[in-house]
């Protein structure tokens, strides 16, 4: 069974840095890419972060280029988002999950989490 568990989400103010966990087991992590999306209050998902588990290979999202970056510890089958220089507009839960290949990166991911709330304070 797949399963993806975010952590690390919370209170920060503007300007702050948080980093976000995504632990992964029940697949072959290193067959592909981890993404990460966002959704605030009454507006569409966003598409945030994309990483390869094989190359380490990255996407952005234009809103988040500079400020976040996207990491993988294959060993622990776990992928981080380290957020700096976070804004009020940042804030919405973020979710990852398994990305089926690059065509995919920022616009779907076949498997989902929960979710983690980023609230950023002005």
């Amino acid at each position: 069974e797949v399963q993806l568990v975010e952590s690390g989400g919370g209170l920060v103010q503007g300007g702050g840095s948080l980093r976000l966990s995504c632990a992964a087991s029940g697949f072959t992590f290193d067959d592909y890419f981890i993404g990460w999306f966002r959704q605030a209050p009454g507006k569409e998902r966003e598409g945030v972060s994309c990483i390869s588990s094989s190359d380490g290979s990255t996407r952005y999202a234009d809103s988040v280029k500079g400020r976040f970056t996207v990491s993988s510890d294959n060993a622990k089958n776990t992928v981080y988002l380290q957020m700096n220089s976070l804004k009020p507009e940042d804030t919405a839960v973020y979710y990852c999950g398994v990305v089926q290949g690059i065509r995919y990166c920022l616009r779907d991911m076949k498997y989902w989490g929960k979710g983690t709330l980023v609230t950023v304070s002005s």
